[in-house]
C-alpha cells in the first residue's frame, strides 16, 4: 500500500481539493484507494467529496467510544474508493495525545484491501501533523505562487527535516543534547542553517549522523503547485526547491501545476467534486494529471533517486503551465459563447482577481519590510 499524506504550509492553498479530486482520479484509473480526513479539529474534506452518510468519524474514534476502526472506514459512491471522515465537532481534536497518534498511524498502517491510502493533513506545522507526513517519504505538498504560501510550504519542510532529525537522535545521545539547546531558544531554531548543525553532529556524534542520513535518504517529498494565473507563476516551484537542496539538503518533485477554475466555486457549492461536475474543465484535467504521474511511478519506486528524473519534473510542469494557459483562455471563449459563462460573471471574475491582487501586492510589500528589518537587525547583532 502507497501512502501518499498531502499537506500544506498554510490553509487555504486547496490542500483538500486536490486530495479529494486525486482520490477519486486514481479510484477511476481501477485502483483500491482510502481516503482519509487527517485535518483533525477543521474536518471539512467530506463537503468537498459530497460525503453525507456516517454517523461516526475519526473524532468518536478517538474520543473512546466503543466503535472499531473499521466501522468509520465507507463506502463512498465512487468504486474503488473508501473515506475515512474526521470529526470538528470533538474538543481537543486537533491536539490528540501522543498515545492516540501512535495507535492511528497504526491502525492507518494496518488498513486493508487499498494500493492507496491518501491522508489529507491539516495546515501548519503542529507535530502530529508533521508525524503524520513522516510516515512516507513521498508526501505531497500543495502550495499556491503566493510569497507567503511558498514561504509557508519551505518552513514546513524545514521542519519536518527538523522532526526527522529529532526521531532520529536518540534520548541521551549528544545530538539530541545539541536540539534540545536550539529548541530552548525558539528564534535559534528558526535561524538555524541545518547543514551547519549536521556538521556539528558530524563531529558530537557520527551514529546519530549515519542514523539521521539513512532516513533522510527516503525523504523526497512531491511539490503541487496550485491555484495557477499565469505561466509565469510556475517559476516559484523553482526557488522552494533551490532552497530544500541548499538549505535542507533535500530534493523535490514537481507534481505538477493546476490552474485556478472558478468551476471549482460552482462544484463546491453543489458539493460535487470538480472531477465529477466537469471532468474536462482544466482543474479536472491538471488532477487526471497528477493521477497518472503517481500511477507510472508504480514501477520504479526509487526513480527520485535520480537527479535527471527530478530536474525533468520541473521542466515537464513548465511545459504544462504554458499548454494549460492557452487551453484556459479557448475553455473561456467557449463558456462565453455557449452562454454558460455571460459577459458579466467574466467582468466580475476579473474584477476579484484584481482585487485580489492588490491584496496579494500589499502582503508582499508587508513581508518584504519585515525581512528587510529583520537583515537590518541581523547585520547590527
Amino acid at each position: 500500500m502507497r501512502i501518499i499524506p498531502v499537506a500544506s504550509g498554510k490553509g487555504g492553498v486547496g490542500k483538500s481539493l486536490v486530495s479529494a479530486n486525486l482520490a477519486i482520479a486514481l479510484a477511476q484509473a481501477g485502483r483500491r484507494v482510502v481516503l482519509a480526513d487527517l485535518d483533525l479539529g477543521a474536518s471539512n474534506l467530506h463537503l468537498i467529496l459530497g460525503f453525507k452518510a456516517y454517523t461516526h468519524g475519526l473524532g468518536t474514534y478517538l474520543s473512546g467510544a466503543k466503535i472499531r476502526f473499521e466501522d468509520i472506514i465507507y463506502d463512498t459512491d465512487y468504486p474503488n474508493l473508501r473515506f475515512i471522515p474526521g470529526d470538528a465537532e470533538i474538543p481537543g481534536l486537533a491536539n490528540i495525545a501522543y498515545r492516540q497518534k501512535t495507535q492511528l498511524a497504526k491502525r492507518l498502517l494496518s488498513v486493508e484491501d487499498a494500493d492507496y491510502l491518501i491522508l489529507d493533513l491539516g495546515a501548519g506545522t503542529g507535530a502530529n501533523i508533521l508525524d503524520f507526513f513522516l510516515l512516507s517519504g513521498r508526501g505531497i505538498v500543495v502550495t499556491t505562487p503566493t510569497l507567503t504560501a511558498t514561504l509557508n510550504a519551505y518552513l514546513f519542510l524545514k521542519n519536518a527535516v527538523f522532526r526527522l532529525m529529532w526521531d532520529s537522535f536518540k534520548p541521551k545521545s549528544k545530538a539530541r543534547a545539541l536540539l534540545e539547546s536550539l529548541k530552548k531558544d525558539g528564534a535559534s531554531l528558526q535561524r538555524a542553517y541545518i547543514p551547519e548543525i549536521l556538521g556539528r553532529v558530524s563531529e558530537l556524534d557520527p551514529a546519530s549522523r549515519a542514523a539521521f542520513d539513512m532516513r533522510m535518504r527516503k525523504l523526497s517529498p512531491r511539490l503541487v503547485l496550485n491555484m495557477l494565473e499565469d505561466p509565469k507563476d510556475a517559476e516559484k516551484a523553482q526557488k522552494i526547491r533551490r532552497s530544500c537542496r541548499e538549505y535542507l539538503g533535500m530534493d523535490l518533485e514537481h507534481l505538477g501545476i493546476v490552474y485556478r477554475d472558478d468551476m471549482q466555486d460552482v462544484a463546491l457549492g453543489s458539493r460535487i467534486p470538480i472531477i465529477r461536475y466537469k471532468p474536462q474543465s482544466i482543474l479536472s484535467q491538471a488532477i487526471y494529471r497528477l493521477a497518472d504521474k503517481l500511477l507510472s511511478s508504480e514501477d520504479d519506486d526509487d526513480a527520485f533517486l535520480d537527479p535527471e528524473y527530478l530536474d525533468d519534473s520541473y521542466g515537464a510542469a513548465d511545459t504544462e503551465a504554458e499548454a494549460d494557459f492557452d487551453a484556459k483562455l479557448d475553455y473561456v471563449e467557449e463558456l462565453l459563447s455557449s452562454g454558460a459563462l455571460t459577459q458579466g460573471e467574466l467582468i466580475e471574475t476579473i474584477r476579484m482577481q484584481q482585487y485580489e491582487l492588490g491584496q496579494l501586492r500589499k502582503e508582499n510589500q508587508f513581508y518584504k519590510a519585515k525581512m528587510a528589518k529583520a537583515l537590518a537587525q541581523g547585520f547590527k547583532a
